[in-house]
């Protein structure tokens, strides 16, 4: 009986934990890119998307030029843990950029990471949860119609994604060292209601 209280009380633990990972951060060096409504001042934007602070979030739903819109980080980052609140319909095609090295044109061909946020990609395997021609997501996850969170450690050229608190992909990739944090729209709508970086 002893044995099995222990165990019991280990798993508690172990969850506990878990769900503890995919709180909002807090503590020294957290730097707050967005808060609720707060933070359009600390981006750029590119492209012709409608991003806005509205709702509680900052957002973008439609866009006056074709292909891709982003929000670029004014500040640049090398090493680094991220963590974001997301919003996104089934349809969305969006994703958060890490280290993109050209500030004036953020993609993957450009010289960028991207945690991917695309439910219904037309390859499944660089759906939700992935990194982009980086590293696929095996199974698949979705996000759409609710609030999620994606953490991103990136320290060298080890990056890690957590979507909800569960690691979806775990990689080496050194050719991009440090650049800006971009929010992408692509279509469908998307929000951004925390985001927040702590330099290593």
């Amino acid at each position: 009986m002893k044995r099995i209280s222990a165990i019991a009380a280990g798993l508690l633990v172990v969850a506990f934990t878990l769900i503890g990972c995919a709180g909002q951060p807090s503590g020294p060096g957290w730097i707050t890119l967005i808060d609720g409504e707060n933070g359009m001042d600390n981006w750029n934007l590119t492209g012709g998307a409608n991003w806005r602070a509205a709702e509680g979030a900052i957002q973008a739903d439609k866009s006056t030029t074709k292909g891709a819109s982003v929000l670029v980080s004014k500040k640049s980052f090398k090493d680094f843990e991220l963590y974001a609140e997301f919003w996104a319909s089934d349809d969305t095609n969006s994703g958060i950029y890490i280290r993109a090295m050209n500030p004036a044109s953020v993609s993957t061909a450009s010289g960028a990471y991207e945690a991917q946020i695309w439910d219904k990609n037309p390859n499944p395997s660089y759906s939700t949860g992935s990194l982009v021609n980086v590293a696929m997501v095996s199974p698949i996850y979705k996000a759409g119609g609710r609030w999620n969170t994606y953490e991103i450690y990136a320290k060298g050229p080890q990056i890690t994604l957590k979507l909800n608190g569960v690691v979806t992909v775990s990689t080496q990739d050194g050719r991009f060292p440090e650049g800006r944090i971009g929010l992408q729209y692509n279509g469908g709508p998307i929000k951004f209601r925390k985001l927040l970086v702590k330099e290593l």
